[in-house]
């Protein structure tokens, strides 16, 4: 039986094999699976390198050395076993999970000569970041509302502030930074980079990062402010709420020494609170002002380096208990 035969049409020229690639829709595909980034840190010179690497490396053992201290200290004396010194135990230790997330990473590329970092690693590095200072917040807004109700009703204090509030507080705490980590982690896992993307920081801020990605940002940046506002927000009003309350409550003591005592006890708290949320709120202003990223980079040290830094020297040193504590410790271990 013979079979029908088709016709086949054959162009000429035939097509060229292997086919052509678009080489512009591979730049703007989406690399990130084996793309590196390179953190340019806060100076190219080499000089100032070793220079740079001696200072930070101080600066990171004294921030966990001192924030060490004050939790030693918390532990080991009774005297300090209250729900100020609780929270305050709380907040060194996130001060040095937030120092350590970007750091020893700078100290790394700085002592091998590399700036490398992988796609992964930065977007960690980002989600550590944000999870650690949102931590700072939170523990600062609880320790303000610890203060609000020691100075307005001093009298309930204890059954309000009882330990299964304290750790509850602590433990939303926790939960909200970690979801405010993994929203910002979602975010920038979506974003498209190109390959080997620089970084004009010494770590993965996910504002630098927007600008740098290869797609439209526009719904991103949006929805990170709008977290932020959030996440920033709200302690910040929460804090400013107490501060009022406890202002008003201070003004209405009849004698000066009671005013001095009463002010006296949450000094250290708000000159924390200054140092933080002013030097964060800087920061972010100097950068949209600016339009240098590297001096971006420069103000940025300020809130991720230098403030978990004072916090154990601010406390220490107007908290006459956290002192004697402190010579207690020091005089065991001598």
């Amino acid at each position: 039986m013979l079979g029908t035969c088709s016709l086949v049409s054959f162009e000429y020229p035939p097509p060229s094999f292997p086919p052509k690639i678009n080489l512009r829709h591979m730049e703007s595909h989406n690399l990130t699976g084996f793309s590196q980034f390179f953190l340019l840190g806060l100076s190219e010179d080499p000089e100032l390198q070793p220079l740079l690497f001696e200072l930070f490396l101080s600066i990171y053992l004294i921030t966990v050395c001192g924030n060490l201290l004050i939790i030693l200290a918390v532990s080991s004396d009774h005297h300090l076993h209250s729900t100020m010194y609780f929270f305050l135990s709380n907040l060194s230790l996130a001060d040095i999970g937030f120092i350590s997330t970007t750091v020893p990473k700078m100290l790394v590329n700085i002592h091998t000569q590399n700036k490398s970092i992988a796609y992964k690693g930065c977007v960690i590095q980002a989600s550590f970041t944000y999870f650690f200072a949102g931590l700072d917040s939170l523990f600062l807004t609880v320790m303000a509302y610890d203060r609000l109700v020691a100075i307005c009703q001093p009298l309930h204090y204890t059954i309000i502030m009882n330990p299964r509030l304290c750790g509850l507080l602590v433990l939303v705490s926790f939960l909200i930074s970690l979801l405010d980590s993994l929203l910002h982690m979602s975010m920038v896992s979506q974003l498209t980079f190109c390959t080997d993307v620089e970084v004009p920081s010494f770590f993965c801020d996910p504002p630098k990062l927007l600008n740098l990605a290869c797609s439209d940002t526009s719904t991103y940046t949006i929805l990170m402010y709008f977290i932020g506002v959030i996440f920033g927000g709200v302690p910040v009003s929460g804090i400013l709420y107490s501060y009022i309350r406890i202002i008003s409550s201070i003004l209405r003591i009849s004698s000066s020494g009671g005013r001095y005592k009463a002010f006296s006890t949450c000094g250290s708290h708000l000159s924390v609170v200054c140092l933080f949320f002013g030097t964060a709120l800087g920061v972010y202003l100097s950068s949209s002002v600016s339009s240098s990223p590297r001096k971006g980079a420069i103000a940025s040290v300020m809130y991720t380096v230098v403030t978990p830094m004072l916090n154990p020297f601010i406390y220490s040193l107007r908290n006459r208990d956290i002192k004697r504590a402190l010579r207690r410790l020091l005089g065991r271990t001598t």
